[in-house]
């Protein structure tokens, strides 16, 4: 038997984000037929629900980008990997340092909660009006970020262009070391805005996906991945078979041990009927 997980935004979902009929009416057969299948997403598991519905999971969801290990239907979360309260000072600390203004992820007594400031560009405000949208119970306005950081907190996101996020990048990587886990990617649905996430060290696709293993007896299954972006990038290395869709960065595709079609063409789902059922 095999466990599947894939991404979901630019390799499960179609262009406007969503996962189409064909997608979910395949998925659906062959979950009811035993089909080990879960997803690994740098999205919160309310957005995750959001977008998958009532699909069949038998399995919890990666979420956040390993942050969280989360049954899909309830929101809740078997496994939460915050950051130790100095270390998200320190990166507090560093992002308004360059004048920037991030969103924070926490997780405490009160749940999860997702803190902004205030907005300083137009992706910025996207990212706050599509969580409006959608009714996050997450999301918070702050007078002072500093103040909410009495819960652990879980991931940083800042939205801004690519030159001072890399500038932003660099130095966390060099203060923080191994201690975090940084991402610089553009947003597939907002070009030229691309998002920088700082998480803790434990919070990657592919620890997520080896803890999941272990904790529901799948330590001896073949695991077959599907990504297409530079946060999909370790769980391709740690898989037995790591598959990028075509519209995958170069780097995905350099890693991957096969590449299928684009995202928007039920490529995840054609590739795992056709690989499962043989």
């Amino acid at each position: 038997m095999t466990l599947y997980v894939s991404d979901l935004d630019g390799t499960l979902l179609d262009a406007q984000g969503r996962l189409a009929p064909s997608t979910r009416a395949g998925l659906v057969r062959l979950l009811d037929e035993g089909l080990l299948f879960t997803v690994a997403s740098a999205r919160h598991v309310s957005s995750i629900r959001n977008i998958l519905g009532d699909l069949p999971l038998r399995l919890p969801v990666i979420s956040s980008n390993g942050a969280y290990i989360s049954e899909m239907a309830s929101c809740e979360h078997e496994l939460v990997h915050a950051m130790e309260p100095e270390l998200a000072r320190a990166v507090l600390a560093l992002i308004q340092g360059h004048g920037l203004m991030p969103f924070i992820s926490t997780h405490g007594p009160k749940g999860d909660q997702l803190f902004y400031q205030s907005v300083h560009n137009e992706a910025q405000q996207s990212f706050v009006d599509e969580r409006l949208r959608n009714a996050d119970p997450r999301l918070r306005q702050s007078a002072r970020l500093q103040d909410e950081l009495h819960d652990p907190a879980v991931t940083f996101v800042v939205v801004e262009r690519e030159a001072p996020l890399a500038a932003l990048q660099a130095e966390i990587d060099a203060l923080c070391g191994d201690a975090v886990e940084t991402h610089l990617a553009e947003d597939l649905y907002k070009p030229g805005w691309p998002w920088l996430t700082v998480h803790d060290r434990r919070a990657t696709k592919d620890q997520g996906i080896k803890t999941l293993a272990e904790r529901y007896g799948l330590q001896d299954r073949e695991v077959v991945v599907f990504g297409d972006h530079v946060n999909d990038i370790k769980m391709l290395r740690a898989a037995h078979r790591g598959i990028a869709v075509s519209n995958a960065i170069a780097a995905v595709k350099e890693e991957a041990h096969q590449v299928i079609g684009p995202h928007h063409e039920d490529s995840v789902l054609r590739f795992i009927e056709t690989d499962w059922r043989r």
